[in-house]
């Protein structure tokens, strides 16, 4: 589950640590044991503010989310959403006459996931980061059924880094022997971007750490029929090249024929 990944991530955090603004999947406040539902028509505003990380202007802010409105409708919009925010108990907007910024201690999933997808990526990983199993479909898809472009470009900067932390947990996982968990993260990292390549090639590094040559034949022959179907494209060589480097055992036919052998030559 990717409420029980992201939880991992917050309980690693320092103890005092401030409230939780959740935006995989739907838009919500966690502090401690206890959840706040964001009104709907302060969602955006909070939203914003998240994604962007740092002191915003609040005439550039209320222009950029209610670009049809004139600047007054759209600063009395702007007044209008942080009352709701702070009437739902979800106040996490600090604001003065001129900008608006989120008050110290407030944590965002998303930077606690791709922080942990960070701290992998460059070999370092600490706390929960092994603990936890990403998996769901969810962590990939940041605020779905959003369609502006401050959110599409951060929902493909999020995805690609949960994607390279996957795959690298996956092989982090295999150098600690714990190959069974290894598969599974690169199993959802695979299902997550069928046609990625790196995905499953980690995939198949796990299958073959796990001793399961066949599992990783095959992986590779369904990667191979679907790069097929959708790209007319073949499997870049190096993945078939880890498969016949791998110590295998003999087919069983050649072994039958050589105790054969063995057996005629002591007669």
């Amino acid at each position: 589950m990717t409420a029980d990944f992201v939880d991992a991530l917050v309980a690693d955090q320092p103890a005092g640590s401030g409230p939780v603004l959740r935006l995989l999947g739907d838009v919500r406040v966690s502090h401690g044991s206890r959840w706040y539902d964001v009104p709907e028509g302060s969602k955006r505003l909070l939203v914003y503010v998240a994604l962007h990380r740092r002191r915003l202007d609040r005439g550039h802010a209320a222009a950029t989310l209610w670009p049809d409105a004139p600047d007054s409708r759209a600063a009395g919009n702007l007044r209008s959403a942080l009352w709701r925010l702070n009437q739902a108990h979800v106040g996490l907007i600090g604001v003065d006459r001129h900008h608006l910024a989120f008050r110290p201690g407030v944590l965002v999933d998303i930077d606690l996931v791709t922080a942990w997808a960070g701290r992998l990526i460059a070999g370092r990983p600490a706390g929960a980061d092994l603990s936890a199993l990403p998996t769901g479909g969810v962590l990939f898809d940041l605020l779905p059924g959003w369609y502006d472009d401050w959110v599409l470009t951060e929902r493909e900067r999020v995805r690609q880094r949960v994607l390279h932390g996957m795959e690298a947990m996956s092989r982090h996982l295999v150098t600690s022997g714990r190959c069974a968990e290894a598969v599974e993260v690169a199993l959802t990292a695979a299902g997550a971007e069928p046609l990625r390549e790196s995905a499953q090639r980690v995939l198949l590094e796990a299958h073959l750490a796990e001793g399961n040559w066949v599992e990783g034949r095959r992986g590779l022959d369904t990667y191979r029929r679907l790069l097929a179907r959708e790209l007319d494209m073949e499997p870049d060589p190096r993945l078939a090249a880890l498969l016949d480097a791998y110590p295998r055992a003999r087919p069983a036919a050649t072994a039958d024929r050589e105790r054969a052998s063995s057996i005629s030559a002591m007669s």
